[in-house]
């Protein structure tokens, strides 16, 4: 049977890769075991042929690509468990980064994201969420690529200044909601958004790939800087489940999955997600199995999980929960209700005594039916169990089979450079215009000029206006002296006598 050795309880402890796609959970409190867990799931799932993506939140499960130091404790347990011929090995491994400095940037458009997930990126309101909708849809109906930050905002500086002419036939944009927008694309870029959104984009192919062995390829996404942005991890998620399920065929049950897909810190995937949101994620895990990708998350407790997720989670390995305050009572109490019943365990109690490497584990049997739950010691991976260095983690990446397909920056023209064109014909034509009317302008002003100063045949200038008021002046003047003289030599003779 086509199967992956999880670890030994009474008996080996096997996951059917046939219902591996089932998904699956692995919970449990801090330092109980969880990744190392995740690591032997990574990598049985890579010794079967299948190809792995895991989110490294902490750095830790780096280690996959070196391989592991043989101590007596590991043999010890390997012998216990009863692996057979047990070595250590690294596994291949591909390293991506949103940044580009821990991996291959890894990266989406603006297009490709859409304004939902966008929208929960920068922590719209519903009102903000609509505008988007508006400035996608603008870009789409003038032919417009949005493919980074750059075009988002030039479009954003477009609805600004058509506003009026937009909201008509849109609807309503608020100068407010729209300056919102802006500032939050300012922050998401100052985040490291900057770096996610562009060109070349992520093909989902170089995630599925296998090695000339014939072993899976594991896909490492250094998340350590991303974790700091919550909205930003979380939607890259959702937007990477989006397209796996939007572009892969339909397969039905295969022997084993095409991928296998593993979100640590899976509670952050959930944390103010709208109804709407969840809703859409509920859809992809129920349908994205026949996709042949399974998705398994981890998380401390399993109520991190909605219900209508949890539910669909067939496979499960469970790490112990300390039930020291009242939620984390409520977890345990939870946890044991998820299992199929055991008569010899009584896993409410159990799952407090569980030691490190220790984990009640239930996977799916033929045709899909539980098992009950076992105690079981977790088999250990042969990789190195801890996180690789600087120097082994840049020898991964030079030997990565992606090679530089990924590294260098492609910037083609979008909205950004097409809407400075337009501005800059715009200015252009503007010059043009007043360079060629400036003669007959200057023809005008002059003609208005001399009409002006010298009159036409209609009407007498003002030269002509002047130089008669001063000659009536100079008339009017002479006129004066002339009868002052008369009057004053009539009027002095008089007076003499």
């Amino acid at each position: 049977m086509n199967t992956l050795l999880l670890g030994k309880g009474e008996q080996q402890v096997h996951l059917n890769l046939k219902y591996a796609n089932r998904h699956g959970l692995i919970a449990g409190a801090t330092g109980t075991g969880k990744t190392v867990s995740l690591m032997t799931l990574a990598e049985g799932f890579s010794r079967q042929g299948v190809p792995v993506f895991i989110t490294d939140i902490k750095g830790d499960i780096s280690g996959l690509g070196v391989a592991g130091t043989l101590n007596d404790k590991l043999l010890q347990r390997a012998a216990e468990i009863g692996i057979e011929d047990y070595q250590t090995e690294a596994n291949p491994v591909v390293c991506w980064d949103l940044a580009g400095e821990q991996g291959h940037p890894l990266r989406t458009t603006v297009s490709e994201m859409g304004p939902t997930l966008l929208g929960r990126i920068l922590e719209l309101n519903d009102t903000q969420s609509s505008i988007l909708d508006i400035v996608f849809q603008l870009a789409d109906d003038q032919g417009l690529l949005l493919l980074d930050l750059d075009d988002l905002r030039a479009m954003l500086n477009l609805v600004a200044d058509e506003r009026k002419e937009v909201s008509a036939k849109y609807g309503l944009i608020s100068a407010q909601s729209l300056a919102a927008i802006q500032r939050s694309v300012l922050g998401l870029e100052r985040d490291g958004g900057k770096d996610f959104f562009g060109e070349p984009a992520l093909q989902l192919e170089d995630l599925m790939r296998t090695n000339l062995q014939g072993r899976g390829i594991i896909n490492l996404l250094a998340a350590n800087k991303l974790i700091l942005t919550p909205s930003l991890y979380s939607s890259f998620l959702l937007w990477l489940l989006s397209e796996l399920f939007e572009n892969l065929p339909e397969v039905g049950d295969l022997d084993k999955p095409k991928l296998v897909f593993f979100i640590d810190e899976a509670h952050l995937l959930f944390e103010g997600c709208p109804a709407s949101l969840l809703k859409r994620i509920e859809q992809i895990m129920r349908l994205i199995r026949s996709k042949g990708v399974g998705v398994y998350f981890c998380s401390q407790f399993p109520d991190d999980i909605p219900n209508e997720i949890l539910g669909q989670l067939g496979n499960r390995i469970q790490h112990a929960l300390r039930a020291y305050t009242p939620r984390d009572q409520k977890a345990v109490k939870t946890a044991a209700e998820t299992f199929v019943p055991n008569p010899k365990l009584v896993v409410s109690e159990v799952i407090s005594q569980l030691a490190v490497g220790e984990a009640l584990v239930s996977t799916l049997a033929e045709k899909g039916v539980p098992t009950m739950v076992e105690r079981a010691l977790i088999a250990p991976p042969r990789c190195r169990m801890g996180p690789a260095s600087p120097e082994e983690l840049s020898a991964i990446r030079a030997k990565s089979p992606i090679g530089g397909k990924y590294d260098t920056l492609i910037n083609r023209e979008s909205a950004y450079e097409r809407l400075n064109q337009r501005h800059a014909e715009v200015a252009n034509g503007a010059a043009s215009t007043k360079t060629a009317s400036t003669p007959a302008a200057q023809e005008a002003e002059q003609g208005w000029f001399s009409e002006l100063i010298f009159g036409n045949k209609r009407r007498q200038g003002l030269a002509e206006t002047l130089s008669k008021q001063a000659a009536r002046t100079v008339g009017n003047q002479l006129g004066k002296q002339i009868l002052r003289g008369l009057l004053g030599g009539i009027l002095g003779k008089s007076t003499r006598r």
